[in-house]
């Protein structure tokens, strides 16, 4: 892999929460949503060590599974990831 500038890595970082936000957004309406939080920690050293977290709460009548939703999510988040870094 490429040696990574510190702006890379803040677009990075910016393209998982846009990413996963995106997928949420395409699959759930906004309207059940109850929170919704999305953090990403990025380490770079030799390797990128990426970790994304999700915490959806929606509201008690929607039918959407949120553990599959988030991590549906999380998936489209590390293919845009994937797709910028190579």
């Amino acid at each position: 892999m490429r040696r990574l500038t510190d702006q890379e890595l803040d677009e990075l970082s910016e393209l998982a929460i846009e990413s996963a936000e995106n997928f949420i957004f395409s699959k759930v309406s906004k309207k059940e949503i109850l929170d919704l939080d999305i953090n990403v920690e990025l380490q770079y050293n030799d390797v990128l060590d990426l970790n994304i977290l999700v915490d959806l709460d929606l509201d008690e009548l929607s039918s959407v599974n949120e553990k599959i939703i988030v991590e549906e999510a999380i998936d489209a988040s590390l293919e845009n990831i994937g797709k910028f870094l190579y």
